[in-house]
């Protein structure tokens, strides 16, 4: 659980609300690039882009679905059929077993419905914080926390929102920054522009449109 979250100093509040402004102009409708249709599809597709990208993922979820279009049907399926079907995303046989177990606690549990807390939602196995933030923003508008993924977790360092590359430190430090309603919507902006401007390599700093406000930290100064 995120507790004990301190005030920010004002001059990082400040340059968080001008990098929000700025983004949510260059990204006016931010939304995960992974394809989904309901709470349980986001779940299953932010599971398998684990170290994974969004788009092999795109290409496995037809047929994933279309073999077992929700938790009930999962729940009744073969671990290696599971497996076969998800084998290009890597990480396939842990993957499978946690879907397959996603999806039977979902039937057991919770009435076939998925959970709307955050308490629930990471008792499905393999479902952490970032996954749970991840589909409860996205699917059912709760907001409970701010997901950190590799390129939250990199832009919000570079642009000295945080200290700390724990990513419940950084949640821990970023909520604070961003209106609540706006968590979901922060992720998914700091994910668009750390993949089109601000990589883990060469981040495109001469055409960047917070170059100004950015302090660039762990950016080698050349």
């Amino acid at each position: 659980m995120v507790t004990k979250i301190k005030p920010p100093k004002k001059a990082i509040r400040l340059r968080a609300k001008e990098i929000y402004s700025r983004l949510i102009t260059r990204y006016p409708d931010p939304t995960p690039e992974l394809d989904w249709k309901n709470a349980w599809e986001l779940m299953v597709a932010t599971a398998l882009a684990a170290q994974c990208t969004d788009v092999r993922v795109n290409k496995v979820t037809p047929a994933l679905f279309a073999k077992w279009d929700g938790p009930e049907e999962m729940s009744k399926a073969d671990v290696l059929d599971i497996q076969h079907v998800i084998r290009s995303t890597g990480l396939f046989r842990n993957k499978a077993k946690n879907l397959k177990a996603a999806a039977v606690l979902v039937m057991e549990e919770f009435g076939g419905e998925m959970p709307r807390t955050m308490e629930d939602m990471i008792r499905l196995p393999g479902v952490a914080r970032k996954t749970a933030n991840i589909v409860l923003s996205n699917a059912m508008d709760v907001h409970e926390g701010l997901a950190v993924d590799t390129h939250v977790k990199r832009l919000s360092f570079r642009m000295g929102l945080t200290t700390s590359t724990n990513p419940i430190i950084i949640e821990r430090d970023l909520m604070p920054l961003f209106e609540r309603e706006q968590w979901g919507t922060t992720n998914h902006l700091l994910v668009l522009y750390g993949r089109e401007i601000c990589p883990a390599r060469s981040p495109k700093c001469d055409i960047c449109q917070l170059n100004d406000i950015c302090p660039k930290n762990g950016i080698e100064k050349k």
